[in-house]
C-alpha cells in the first residue's frame, strides 16, 4: 500500500511542464535535486543575538547547527525556537531567571541554550516522496540533509519552499477553498510582541492574521489591517537599531511593544476559488509562507505552504 501511494504521489508531482519533470524524478534518492546544497550553518557557541541576525540576513527561518570540525549535525535553531525564547514558551526562563530580565545579557547566551537538539533529517539517499510523507508526518518546515545516519555530515537542506516552487503553475485543479484551514487564529492591533510568541508557539503558527477597525471605516465591523509573522518578530529582534532605543535592559520594555509596530500592513491576500498553482507562484513571487484567504472583505480561512505538501499528498491516493 505504502508503495503504492509513492507511485501515485509521484506521478502527482511530475504533471505539468517539462522542466518540472526534469526537476522531480522517480527513483531512491532524489531529494537532492530540489535540496539546497550549499547550506548556511553555524556552531552551538553563537550568541543568540549573531543566529538571529545571520537568520534575517540570509532570509532564512533555520540555521542548522554544526560541529565547526566535522559539519556533523548537532542541531537546528528555527525561528520558533527563537519566538520561544522571547516570550512564548518555556525559553523565556532564559531571559527571566537565569538573567533576571536582563535582556542584553541573556542575548548573548549561546544558541545551544535554545536550539532544537532532536533534530529530524534525511539523508542523500531519500526520494522526494518520502520527504513530502516525513515532512506531512513530523509536522516540520524543512529538514537537514546528511550524508549517512552515522557521519551525519550536512551536506544540504529541504524546506516546504522547495515543493512550491516545484508545484507553481502545476495544481491547476485543486482549489484554495479545498486545503485552507477555516478555523483561523487572529489577534488585535494592541496585542504586544511577547503575546504574539506565545500565540504562534502554543500553536504552532508562523503567521497571525490582525484584526482591526481602520479610521474612517465606513462600518464598525473589524477588518483585516495587516499580518504579523515569525519573521517580523525575527527581523525586530535583530534589528541594532532597537537596542539604540531602550530605557532600560529589561526584556519587558522590548515584549511590552505593540505588534502594530511591526506588522505588514499591505497583506497578500487570495480569494477561495484561487487555484492551488497560481497560490504556489503568488507565494514565491511575493517570498511568503502563507497567506489569509478573504471572501467580501471578511478572513475565512488561511492557506500556507505546509497546505500545499497536503494537497500533493492528498490528490496522489
Amino acid at each position: 500500500m505504502k508503495d503504492r501511494s509513492a507511485k501515485n504521489l509521484r506521478k502527482s508531482m511530475v504533471r505539468g511542464s517539462n522542466e518540472h519533470e526534469s526537476r522531480l524524478h522517480e527513483h531512491d534518492g532524489d531529494i537532492m535535486t530540489l535540496a539546497t546544497k550549499e547550506v548556511i550553518s553555524v556552531p552551538p557557541s553563537t550568541s543568540i543575538k549573531e543566529a538571529a541576525e545571520k537568520m534575517v540576513n540570509h532570509k532564512i527561518r533555520r540555521l542548522p547547527i554544526t560541529d565547526p570540525g566535522s559539519e556533523k549535525l548537532l542541531g537546528i535553531l528555527t525561528s520558533m525556537d527563537i519566538l520561544n525564547f522571547l516570550g512564548g514558551g518555556e525559553k523565556f526562563n532564559i531571559m527571566e531567571e537565569k538573567h533576571h530580565d536582563n535582556f542584553l545579557t541573556a542575548i548573548n547566551e549561546p544558541i545551544r541554550q535554545i536550539m532544537t537538539r532532536e533534530v529530524k533529517f534525511m539523508t542523500h539517499k531519500d526520494s522526494i516522496v518520502e520527504c513530502v510523507i516525513e515532512m506531512l508526518n513530523s509536522n516540520v518546515g524543512a529538514f537537514p540533509i546528511v550524508d549517512n545516519e552515522n557521519n551525519r555530515k550536512l551536506i544540504g537542506i529541504i524546506t516546504e519552499r522547495d515543493f512550491v516552487l516545484a508545484m507553481a503553475g502545476i495544481l491547476t485543479d485543486e482549489l484554495v477553498e479545498d486545503f485552507m484551514t477555516k478555523k483561523v487564529i487572529t489577534t488585535t492591533l494592541g496585542t504586544p510582541i511577547e503575546g504574539s510568541s506565545k500565540i504562534m508557539v502554543r500553536n504552532k503558527l508562523r503567521r497571525i492574521p490582525i484584526l482591526g477597525k481602520e479610521e474612517k471605516a465606513a462600518h464598525p465591523e473589524e477588518e483585516l489591517v495587516g499580518i504579523v509573522t515569525s519573521d517580523d518578530i525575527l527581523k525586530f529582534f535583530a534589528d541594532n537599531k532597537l537596542f539604540t532605543k531602550m530605557e532600560s535592559k529589561s526584556g519587558l520594555e522590548i515584549l511590552n511593544r505593540k505588534i502594530s509596530e511591526i506588522m505588514e500592513k499591505e497583506v497578500s491576500t487570495v480569494e477561495p476559488s484561487t487555484r492551488l498553482g497560481d497560490l504556489c507562484k503568488l507565494l514565491n513571487e511575493r517570498d511568503l509562507g502563507g497567506v489569509p484567504v478573504v471572501k467580501n472583505s471578511e478572513v475565512i480561512g488561511i492557506i500556507t505552504e505546509q497546505d500545499v505538501l497536503k494537497a500533493i499528498r492528498t490528490t496522489s491516493k
